[in-house]
Order: C-alpha cells, then sequence, then structure tokens
C-alpha cells in the first residue's frame, strides 16, 4: 500500500531543519556564501552524529539572513510536506535565527513566514501553526528573549511555544522563567526531553516545566512507571523514529521503542524531526511503521486521530482538518 496521498497530521517539524538542500545551495549561491561543505557528492546535507548535525543545521540557517528568505523557505517546505499527504503541520519557529531574538526583528519574520503560510494553504491546502522555540545550548538568557518574543506574537498563527538543542544541556528547571512567560500568555506548551537523556530528563521536564506534550520522548519506554503516569496525563509524544534511527538514538528501527509506548497507552504521535538531514519523509514513517510493526491503516489513522486531538490549534481549525481526515 502506498501512503503518500493519505491525509496525514504532523506535529515536530523544524522549518530550518526542513529546508531542501537544493534550495539552502541556491539561496547560498544568490548571496555567494560558500557552504558547499556541508553537502555531500550526491547534494544532501551531510550529517552523521547529533553534534555535526546540529553544526550543519545552524550552518544551513547561515544563509537565512531575511523575512523574504523565510518566506521562500516556508512555501519550499511546505510544498514538500503537502507532496507527501501533510494536511495540517506545526512547526517551531526560532527567533534566535529570525533576528537574533529581538522582538521588531521577529515580527518582520514572522509576518513573512504567516503570508507564505496563506499562500500555500490556497496552494497545496496544508494549514500551518507555529510554535516558538528557544534554544537549550543558547543558554536561559537567550531562552527569555524568545519567550518574549512568543508573548508578543502570540495569535492565531503563533500558538505554541518549546525548547529545542541539545537536552543534555543544563536542566529544565533553568528555563522555567521562559515557560512561566509563555504560558501566562496563553502559548500551550511542549519541550524537547528523552531523546538522548534517561528518563529522568522526561519526569524532570514535566516537573519544572509543565509542557503538555513532549518531542520525542522515548526514553519514557525504559520506565514503566513514567509510562503510566504519561498515560494517566494524557502527556503526548511527539515521535520522530526515522530521526531517531538516523542520529543513533536507536540502533534500528525493529529496536524502536515507538510500539512499546503505544502498547503501555501512551499517546504517541509521528512526525519527520528534520526530513532532509535523515532522509525522510511524512510518507517514508508511514511506509516504515507498516514495514516493521505491521501497523496497517487503522493503526495510522489513531496517530492522525492523537496527533490532531494534541494539535496547538483552535476547534474551528480541528474540525475543519477532522472532516479532510473523515473523508479519506
Amino acid at each position: 500500500m502506498s501512503w503518500r496521498d493519505l491525509p496525514k497530521v504532523e506535529l515536530h517539524l523544524h522549518l530550518e531543519g526542513a529546508a531542501p538542500p537544493a534550495f539552502i545551495r541556491g539561496l547560498a549561491a544568490e548571496k555567494g556564501i560558500d557552504i558547499s561543505g556541508i553537502f555531500d557528492e550526491r547534494g544532501r546535507y551531510r550529517t552523521g552524529t547529533f553534534e555535526h548535525f546540529l553544526k550543519v543545521y545552524e550552518a544551513a540557517c547561515t544563509v537565512l539572513t531575511s523575512p523574504e528568505d523565510y518566506r521562500r523557505l516556508t512555501l519550499a517546505v511546505l510544498e514538500e510536506s503537502a507532496a507527501n499527504g501533510v494536511v495540517y503541520s506545526e512547526t517551531f519557529l526560532c527567533p534566535d535565527f529570525c533576528g537574533g531574538g529581538d522582538v521588531a526583528a521577529w515580527r518582520d519574520h514572522l509576518a513573512a513566514i504567516e503570508d507564505a503560510a496563506r499562500e500555500a494553504e490556497v496552494r497545496d491546502g496544508i494549514t500551518l501553526r507555529g510554535i516558538v522555540t528557544c534554544i537549550r545550548h543558547f543558554g536561559p538568557d537567550q531562552a527569555k528573549r524568545v519567550a518574549r518574543c512568543a508573548a508578543e506574537t502570540m495569535g492565531g498563527f503563533v500558538t505554541g511555544f518549546g525548547m529545542a538543542g541539545a537536552e543534555t544541556v543544563g536542566r529544565p528547571k533553568d528555563y522555567a522563567w521562559s515557560f512561566d512567560c509563555a504560558r501566562e500568555a496563553g502559548l500551550r506548551l511542549t519541550c524537547h526531553a528523552g531523546e538522548w537523556g534517561g528518563p529522568d530528563t522526561v519526569t524532570d521536564t514535566l516537573r519544572d516545566l509543565r509542557p503538555e506534550r513532549i518531542g520525542h520522548g522515548i526514553a519514557a519506554a525504559k520506565d514503566p512507571a513514567l509510562m503510566e503516569r504519561l498515560a494517566e496525563d494524557d502527556i503526548v509524544l511527539e515521535v520522530c523514529p526515522g530521526s531517531n534511527v538516523y542520529l543513533g538514538a536507536v540502533p534500528s528501527w525493529e529496536k524502536h521503542p515507538i510500539e512499546t509506548l503505544r502498547g503501555r497507552e501512551v499517546k504517541v504521535t509521528v512526525s519527520t524531526d528534520d526530513p532532509p538531514f535523515f532522509g525522510t519523509t511524512m510518507t517514508r514513517e508511514w511506509e516504515m511503521l507498516e514495514r516493521t510493526f505491521q501497523w496497517n491503516e487503522d493503526d495510522l489513522a489513531a496517530l492522525n486521530r492523537v496527533a490532531l486531538d494534541a494539535a496547538f490549534c483552535d476547534d474551528a481549525t480541528k474540525d475543519r482538518i477532522r472532516k479532510r481526515l473523515e473523508a479519506a
């Protein structure tokens, strides 16, 4: 069975991390910037360990310097997502890359991203919402600036706040002020945890930052009590199996814990994370779930239902997307 044309909901997608390599190479050529070292001989991103991935990611971002760059990036990303059946997507947006954490510069970049999202919704039939995201390894002080950007621009498009980056840096409580700021502004919260650290990274994040979703969270599968808590508290995991396998967070698809988590009634969704960096798409993620765990159409439809219920958008948007899912 081909899954490409079936509608999908994706909650864990980094905008810059979804940039097609050809788009970044073209933009670099336009600006006369030499970043050829981040591509391999086939023109793909050259990545390996998680630390190397972060360096390549940040190097690719150096060519994205203006609101117009981000408008074009958003159109390119949404075109690729829509081609793989995604009808609703949430993307992580980082004011550190969009204006250096300055609120005025961030507003300009955000306006361009929103404009592209509206154009793509008409052109490709895909709905996008933004989750403003601080970068953990940039430190707590910079996270506060990002949280202020999020609070100042919360609205119909910016609906969430989160944290990404190297989860081994600092402790979740170091970023509590930023999450409190976003919460008080009415933003919904998610946070990367449990991708590289142990179950305690998830436990500490839940205690100190109180998000309703966890990005990745696969380490929870090592702790039965934590899985029980996640299930009881309806904490949704934004699982990215292809990313986890590619970077070595788990050794193979066959040993990925998503089936264990789902078997313990933990609510899981599936996303691509940074798809061109990891050679994946939403279609491939679904194909691999079918191939590895024998998930069928009902199993994959359940992923959509969990993701849509957990989406950071209003009820009217959910109802509209739900009708598209049901029609398929």
